[in-house]
C-alpha cells in the first residue's frame, strides 16, 4: 500500500511545479519581448509675448519696481479722491445752508421782517427798501446797556471788519434802538461811533420800534412807571439778524457764535447768493 502512494505523491509534485516553471518562463519571455517605444523629440517652444528690451539695467529695475502703476497714477487717484470729498462736502454745507434760509420763508411759517419807517443816527428817514440791495446784519439794543451790548457791538464790528475785507460793501450793519424814549438821532451817533463809523443806528417813535420789533420776532420790555431822569434797563432779545438783499430773513446769529464763525456763515450765504446787487 505505501509503495502505491508514493509514486503519486511524486507525480503530483511534478504536477504542481510544472505551471510555475512555465508562468516564469512565460513572464521572463513578456519581458524580453516587449517593444521599445521612441522617444518624442522635445518641440521648441514659441515665445507667447515679445520680450522687452531695456537700455540699461537702472530702467529694467525702475520697471521691474513700479509695476502697473506709477506714482503719478497714485498721485492723481489721492488728488481726486480729495477733490471730490471737499465738492461733497461742500454742496451738502451750501445745501444745509439752502434749507436754514428756505425755513425762514415756507408756508405756514412766521414772516421775520418786514416793511418800517424810521430815522436814522443821522436824522434821515429810512425804510427797509434802503436796506435791499446788500446783506444787512440788524441788532436790537440800547446805548443805556451796561455789558451785554457793548460786548455784542464789538463782537458785530469784529464780524464786520472780517466780512467787509472780502466782499467791500455788501454788508450794512444796523444798530435798532428798543429804549426809543432816550436814544435819540444824536445819543445814537455818539454811541456807536465808539464801535465802527459804518454802524447804522435806528430810532424812532416808541410804537414804530414797537411795530418793527414785532416784525422781526424781537421781544423787549420796558418798565410801565418810569419817573422822569429815573434810570432803568430795557429787557431785549439778543441776536443777529441777517437780511437777504431783498429784505428777506436769512439765519439768526446769536451769543454761541463767535465773530469768525459768524463772518463765515454771512460769506457763505454771499456766495450762495444769485441776485442782484446794489451798486452804488
Amino acid at each position: 500500500m505505501s509503495h502505491a502512494i508514493a509514486p503519486m505523491r511524486t507525480f503530483s509534485s511534478v504536477l504542481s511545479r510544472t505551471p510555475a516553471r512555465q508562468c516564469q518562463r512565460f513572464i521572463s519571455t513578456a519581458r524580453t519581448a516587449r517593444p521599445t517605444v521612441p522617444r518624442l523629440q522635445a518641440q521648441p517652444q514659441q515665445p507667447l509675448a515679445q520680450r522687452r528690451t531695456y537700455k540699461t539695467v537702472e530702467e529694467a529695475k525702475s520697471k521691474y519696481r513700479s509695476g502697473p502703476f506709477s506714482w503719478k497714477a497714485g498721485l492723481l487717484f489721492v488728488l481726486t479722491g480729495a477733490g471730490l470729498l471737499w465738492y461733497f462736502e461742500h454742496e451738502k454745507q451750501r445745501m444745509q445752508r439752502k434749507r436754514i434760509a428756505d425755513a425762514a420763508k415756507g408756508v405756514g411759517r412766521p414772516k421775520v421782517g418786514g416793511p418800517f419807517e424810521l430815522i436814522d443816527h443821522n436824522g434821515n428817514p429810512m425804510t427797509e427798501k434802503d436796506l435791499k440791495g446788500r446783506y444787512s446784519l440788524v441788532y436790537f439794543g440800547f446805548s443805556h446797556c451796561p455789558d451785554i451790548c457793548p460786548e455784542e457791538l464789538d463782537k458785530m464790528a469784529a464780524m464786520f471788519e472780517k466780512v467787509e475785507a472780502e466782499r467791500p460793501d455788501a454788508l450794512k450793519p444796523v444798530f435798532v434802538t428798543c429804549d426809543p424814549a432816550r436814544d435819540t438821532p444824536p445819543v445814537l451817533k455818539e454811541y456807536l461811533a465808539e464801535f465802527h463809523p459804518k454802524f447804522i443806528g435806528l430810532t424812532g417813535t416808541y410804537d414804530q420800534i414797537k411795530a418793527m420789533c414785532k416784525a422781526y420776532r424781537v421781544y423787549f420790555s420796558t418798565p410801565s412807571k418810569v419817573e422822569p431822569g429815573q434810570d432803568y434797563l430795557v429787557d431785549h432779545s439778543i441776536y443777529f439778524y441777517l437780511m437777504d438783499p431783498e429784505g428777506d430773513f436769512v439765519e439768526a446769529l446769536g451769543r454761541q457764535h463767535s465773530p469768525d464763525q459768524a463772518a463765515k456763515v454771512i460769506l457763505d450765504h454771499m456766495k450762495d447768493w444769485q441776485g442782484k446787487w446794489r451798486k452804488d
